[in-house]
C-alpha cells in the first residue's frame, strides 16, 4: 500500500533548506505531494509579494525528483481538505508551525521537521537587496 505524504511551503527563491525538507518528506513515504502557496495567500501571510510567481515556483517544486505532485495552496484553513483530497496519511511542517497542525492527527500523522540551520528566505532576499 503506497503511504502519500504531503507536505506545504512558498518555496520562494529556491534554496537548500526547501530541498532538505523535501528530502526528508518524502523519505517519510512513498509519494510526496506538495502544496506551494499561491501569490495572494503569501501576501496575506508574509505581508510582500513572492520575488517568483507562483507558476514558476511550482514548476521548481515539480521537477524535484522526489516531488511526485504538486498543487496551488490558496489558503491556510484548507488543510485538512487538501489532507483529504491527496488521501495523505502524513502531513509533514516545519516546526516553526509546531503545535499548529496537531488537530489534523485525527485524519492523518503529523510531523514536524527541524528547519535548515542558519538559512531563511527572508534573510536570503535582504542580502541579495542588499538590505542586510
Amino acid at each position: 500500500m503506497t503511504r502519500t505524504v504531503i507536505t506545504f511551503g512558498t518555496f520562494d527563491v529556491f534554496h537548500v533548506g526547501h530541498l532538505r525538507v523535501i528530502e526528508r518528506a518524502a523519505a517519510l513515504g512513498d509519494r510526496l505531494v506538495v502544496g506551494v502557496s499561491a501569490d495572494a495567500l503569501n501576501l496575506r501571510k508574509k505581508g510582500r509579494e513572492p520575488v517568483f510567481s507562483e507558476r514558476e515556483r511550482m514548476a521548481i517544486v515539480a521537477a524535484l525528483k522526489p516531488v511526485s505532485e504538486v498543487f496551488l495552496e490558496e489558503s491556510l484553513e484548507l488543510k485538512r481538505d487538501y489532507i483529504r483530497t491527496y488521501h495523505a496519511d502524513v502531513l509533514v511542517m516545519g516546526d516553526d508551525w509546531k503545535g499548529r497542525f496537531d488537530d489534523m492527527a485525527d485524519v492523518c500523522e503529523v510531523v514536524y521537521l527541524p528547519r535548515t540551520p542558519a538559512i531563511s528566505t527572508t534573510a536570503l532576499i535582504e542580502k541579495i537587496s542588499g538590505i542586510a
